[in-house]
This record gives C-alpha cells, structure tokens and sequence, in this order.
C-alpha cells in the first residue's frame, strides 16, 4: 500500500511539473481579401479576411479578440470540434513610422490573442499553407510588398501573465513616382527659378530679389501643405530635411545679392563681377549635388 501510495503521489507530482508545457496547440492561418483606405494620420485600416483555426483538442469557443481595433461582423463558415473557419471584417490601427515620408514604407497588422487562456493553457502557431494575401486587392495609393505571420508571446508585467499572440503583417510602401511628383517637383521648378536668376547680370539686381523672394513663399507654403499631409510627430520626415535645405539654398541666394548690392553701392565693379561670374553656374552644379547626397543618405 505504501508502495502503491508513493507512486501515486509521484505520478500526481510529475503531471503537475508537465502540465504547463501541455497547453492546447491552435493552428492559424488568415487569407486577406480584402483592404479598407489606410488612414496615415491615425493608422487605422478596415479588413476583410478568412480566418481558419485548427487545434489539437476541442476549440475554445470564440474567445479569441483582436488585440488593436475590434471585429466589425464574424461569420462561422465552418464549426466543427477541432476545426473553426470565419470570415471577419475588422476595424483594426497600426502603429505609424514617418520618418521617411513621403518614401515611408508602413506595416498593416492584424494581432489576435485568446482572452481567457494564457501560454500555459493555449499557444498559437502559424499556418502558413493557409495565409496570404489575395491577389485581386487593389489598395489605391500603395505597394502591397508582402506579408508575413508569426506567433510571439505578450506579457502583460502589471498582471503577471503572458499570452499567445498570432500576428499577421502586411507590408505596404508608397508609390515611389507619385510621390515624388506631388512632394518634390513642385520645390524643384521653384529651386530652378531661383538659380537661374542668378545668370543675370549684376544690374537686375531688383529682378534677382524680387524672384528670390516669391521663391521662398512658395516654398514655406507648400511646406505647410506638405505637413498638412501627415499628423504632427515629434521627430523630422525626409520631406522636412528636403525643405530645410530647399530654405539653406534660397538664404544663400539671398546673401549673394544682397552682398553683390552692397559692393554695387561701393562701387566695386570688379569684385561684382567676379562674384557673379563665380556664382552664376557654379550654383547649378552645387545645388544638385545637395540633393543627391540627401536622397543617398537620408532615404
């Protein structure tokens, strides 16, 4: 009896100490067939998408949620003891990253995680043969670049416990052409403008101010135009280091003639001229080569 006692208890002992690593083992997979407008100012997106569930016990009874935004409709398509498949249309947001705008590149996620089960009890995987995105989405404005799932662990430190979270990714960057046609071209015939008025001679003195400070309110307005675009952040976009130094050249422009008037009143003719003759083209090189080294090394 003894004997029979003490391997009772040992028994009960390991099944305590193996239990946790036993949770419930829920394969996902989530096929997006569809993608609502990508508010870039809050990062919120709607999306329509199959959702297949496979586990290896009885499924939890709808006890999944939808970690950052809220499920609009979910139809059970597909209800059997191990196996669950939905159709949902989510409401969902995205954290936003514009340091690169308006070359930004963003990432769309759709995040589900079980309420009432933690790790121990239940663990998501991926199922990758039954994910992807479908290919007749037309998502204006963008590239959609790829996607990817994974299942990760959150912990929730105030509470002391941890869950399983399956996370699908999409990828999505804007169209590099547009973009650069709406952001930038504007600011380069502006910039064109101003540095050909540096080609005429020192008596359009007038004239060359005159150009030079029209550029620059068109320049500060479509600046606020461009910022108008986006919601205000805490740190500087591409398209504001564009417009800093698009401020640095027009300054520039603006010293030159007003010391070239400045020696005119002097009556320094010849080291007007020579100013002028230095300036005159080299700037049409300079220039260029500035905003070559700012998309190199800040895109």
């Amino acid at each position: 009896m003894k004997k029979i006692k003490f391997l009772s208890i040992s028994l009960f002992v390991l099944l305590s100490v193996i239990a946790p690593a036993m949770a419930q083992e829920v394969n996902i997979g989530l096929y997006v067939l569809n993608l609502g407008k990508f508010d870039i100012s809050t990062g919120s997106f709607t999306a329509d998408f199959y959702l297949s569930m496979k586990c290896s016990q009885t499924c939890p009874q709808e006890t999944f949620e939808f970690i950052n935004g809220r499920a609009g409709t979910i139809d059970k398509i597909i209800n059997k003891p191990k196996e669950k498949f939905y159709r949902i249309q989510a409401n969902l947001n995205s954290p936003v990253d514009l340091k690169k705008f308006p070359f930004d590149t963003q990432k769309m996620q759709i995040i589900i995680e079980d309420k009432n089960n933690d790790i121990q009890e239940l663990q998501y995987t991926s199922l990758e043969d039954e994910s992807g995105i479908d290919d007749s989405i037309i998502f204006s404005g963008w590239n959609i670049d790829g996607w990817n799932a994974e299942a990760r662990e959150h912990n929730y430190a105030v509470y002391n416990e941890t869950f399983s979270q399956y996370v699908f990714n999409i990828e999505i960057s804007r169209i590099v052409l547009n973009s650069f046609m709406k952001t930038f071209l504007p600011v380069i015939f502006i910039l064109l403008i101003v540095l050909l008025s540096l080609i005429l001679d020192p008596d359009k003195m007038p004239t060359r101010l005159t150009m030079a400070g029209s550029s620059l309110v068109a320049a500060v307005m479509f600046h606020v135009s461009i910022s108008n675009q986006i919601p205000p952040v805490g740190y500087l976009t591409f398209a504001d280091k564009f417009m800093i130094l698009t401020y640095f050249i027009l300054l520039l422009v603006f010293l030159i003639d007003i010391i070239l008037i400045e020696f005119l009143e002097l009556k320094k003719t010849k080291l007007v001229e020579k100013i002028h003759r230095s300036t005159e083209y080299s700037m049409l090189i300079a220039v260029p080569l500035l905003y070559i080294l700012l998309f190199v090394f800040f895109t």
